[in-house]
């Protein structure tokens, strides 16, 4: 929104002045960050805090000597449906004008950036008049106003617009009727094998579940070793954005979905306000539900600036975070776009970062992920073992799959977008309960690349078991999902991405689940083993033929230790060191993620779509008190 005031900006900055809603201090340092950074003189003064949007848009008003309307809703309702049938809810946002009734051959508008040749222009073509009457109102105003008059086609799209473009990329179905004859195919034939032969039935489907794990486990050693390749390597150099001119750094829009979080969004604010990105070209969309009253409180009383807007994201299902991030992608500004939850603490130069990376890359780049890091480390024992394992998945999993080129499922937060190409992919899939993910899969299959940069942005570790359980449900169910639909025609995907790409996603996303639900049975089977071998039954020997047992035992043993070691090195890159006896629980810990994977393949047929909430605010670290 720099272009609001255009020539008029020095005269609203005058008469600010003039009725002594700024001074000469306000207006000379916002006249230093003008010469610096470029932008609009008067949308800065509103970024520094110290002048409302309603002096803004009043003061404005007297210059252009056009009508200001704070009734927003009042003038609203008063439209005719018919002219406002005409223009879409993207055309509103974009040309920053609506129609509401016409006076003769006089069509009166409702505007937030008045006099502008292209809306007359807009107005001839499309209302068959160039006589236009302007009433403003401000930017968020007509936000709103927009945002109340097509509530309906916003739900609509923000839910549907996926699944109506491209039903085979939403999960909105969870299989396929090919995935389901298959399934059952399959499961009829094993369940005959069974009743007449049950020793090899029972043999095979073994072998085939340990020679799956065993495949994902080393994948997952490969990747890290390619991520391992990467430590001193920095994609993105400081002098690199040194060397950036912040005059020409386009708006940022920022997306932060929040629900129920009046704790941290307070926090949030501040932490955008440290980011080194002007202020003025920052757009930044608290988006919120309805019945959320109690985080809009704690927003409105933290008193950001007028480059923040709060969006309340109509009531409908499914209630979920992509449908909100779909309600904002509208209304977005920004040449870039990122996703931040309430509790991040952002590297302060991760977007002068992502913008380097952005222009050093084609445009088929689509996202950059930055790492994601725990400030809470040492809380218990919980976030230690979380800690260990975000390390290993952001400094080595994720740099790998960059390193080598594979598709990339994306984290939760700070995955930085080209708006434009974003809305392209129709957003996310708001039935998909790990969106971040899917998008990663998505954009690999409709050739976008997603790549990696060397940021890191700080979040709360969960400190309770049974929030993590319903956090990490969430996660996996979501990765069923994924797979899912990413499985209905195998054929035509590896046609699409290769089937070096295709056997990845297989081993990634398929697979992380698939070992999360089958290590308590392997466990189990172990137990069975010893026992049996204890009281001399060969049981173990029938189950497990010489090679399958060498599997399993590679599994057993190697796998753990594997697992072990990666944690190990995952604490080097950020000299944690601490944590590193910890690393040894991890096959403890790897049983609270199959407790929540076969909470999620519950979920799954029985509420595909519910969104378990996260709580956040609960720990008892305050950032800071901790090495961040």
């Amino acid at each position: 929104m720099q272009s609001v005031f255009g020539a008029t900006s020095e005269a609203v900055v005058e008469h600010l002045l003039d009725t002594g809603k700024v001074d000469a201090a306000d207006v000379g340092r916002a006249r230093e960050i003008q010469a610096r950074d470029g932008g609009d003189l008067a949308w800065i003064l509103g970024s520094l805090g110290v002048v409302s949007r309603d002096d803004l848009f009043q003061s404005m008003s007297e210059v252009y000597g056009i009508p200001y309307v704070h009734d927003i809703e009042g003038l609203r309702s008063t439209a005719d449906p018919m002219l406002v049938s005409k223009m879409s809810y993207e055309e509103v946002e974009g040309l920053q004008f609506m129609p509401f009734r016409r006076d003769g051959d006089v069509l009166v508008v409702m505007t937030s950036s008045p006099g502008r040749a292209e809306v007359r222009e807009y107005c001839a073509k499309t209302f068959g008049t160039g006589e236009v009457a302007e009433l403003l109102v401000s930017d968020l105003g007509l936000t709103l106003a927009a945002a109340r008059t097509y509530r309906d086609d916003l739900i609509t799209d923000s839910t549907l617009k996926l699944y109506h473009r491209d039903p085979e990329h939403s999960a909105r179905r969870v299989f396929s009727r090919q995935q389901v004859y298959v399934f059952t195919v399959v499961s009829l034939l094993w369940v005959l094998w069974f009743a007449f032969q049950p020793i090899p039935a029972l043999v095979a489907i073994i072998a085939v579940m340990q020679l799956f794990y065993l495949s994902a486990v080393l994948f997952k050693f490969l990747l890290s070793f390619a991520g391992a390749q990467l430590e001193r390597f920095k994609p993105i150099s400081q002098a690199e954005i040194d060397a950036l001119d912040d005059r020409d750094l386009p708006v940022y829009t920022v997306l932060c979905p929040v629900y129920k979080e009046p704790e941290v969004v307070a926090k949030l604010i501040e932490s955008l306000k440290r980011v080194d990105y002007p202020q003025h070209k920052l757009d930044v969309i608290l988006l919120l539900e309805e019945d959320d009253l109690a985080t809009l409180d704690a927003a409105t009383a933290a008193k950001p600036a007028i480059t923040w807007r709060f969006m309340v994201v109509p009531n409908s299902l499914p209630r979920t975070k992509p449908k909100a991030c779909n309600y904002g992608l509208v209304f977005a500004r920004g040449e870039f776009l990122v996703i931040y939850d309430a509790e991040d603490i952002v590297a302060d130069d991760q977007l002068k970062m992502a913008v380097v990376a952005f222009r050093k890359s084609p445009l088929s780049t689509l996202c950059y992920q930055a790492a994601l890091n725990y400030f809470n480390i040492e809380e218990n024992l919980l976030t230690r073992m979380f800690t260990l394992e975000y390390s290993y998945w952001f400094d080595y999993l994720v740099p790998g799959l960059d390193h080598l080129g594979l598709p990339i499922p994306l984290g939760g937060t700070s995955n930085h977008f080209r708006t434009q190409e974003l809305r392209k992919l129709s957003g996310w899939d708001p039935f998909n309960t790990t969106e971040d993910a899917d998008l990663g899969i998505r954009a690999s299959a409709m050739k976008y690349h997603v790549g990696f940069i060397n940021s890191t942005t700080y979040e709360e570790a969960n400190a309770n078991v049974g929030n993590w359980i319903r956090q990490r449900s969430r996660w996996v169910k979501g990765y069923m999902q994924t797979f899912l639909v990413y499985s209905r025609h195998p054929i035509a995907l590896i046609r699409e991405i290769g089937l070096r790409d295709f056997v990845s996603f297989a081993l990634f996303v398929g697979g992380t689940p698939v070992t999360f639900l089958a290590t308590p049975i392997f466990y189990f089977l172990f137990v069975l083993g010893l026992i049996g071998m204890l009281f001399g039954n060969q049981m173990i020997s029938v189950l497990f033929p010489r090679w399958v047992l060498y599997v399993a035992l590679f599994n057993l043993v190697i796998g753990n230790f594997l697992g072990i070691y990666l944690n190990m090195i995952a604490i080097f890159l950020r000299k944690n060191y601490k944590l590193m006896p910890f690393a040894l629980l991890n096959p403890v810990y790897w049983l609270l993620h199959s407790i929540a994977a076969y909470k999620a393949l519950w979920q799954l047929f029985t509420r595909p779509f519910y969104w378990e909430k996260t709580q956040h605010g609960i720990t008892h670290v305050a950032v800071g008190d901790e090495k961040v």
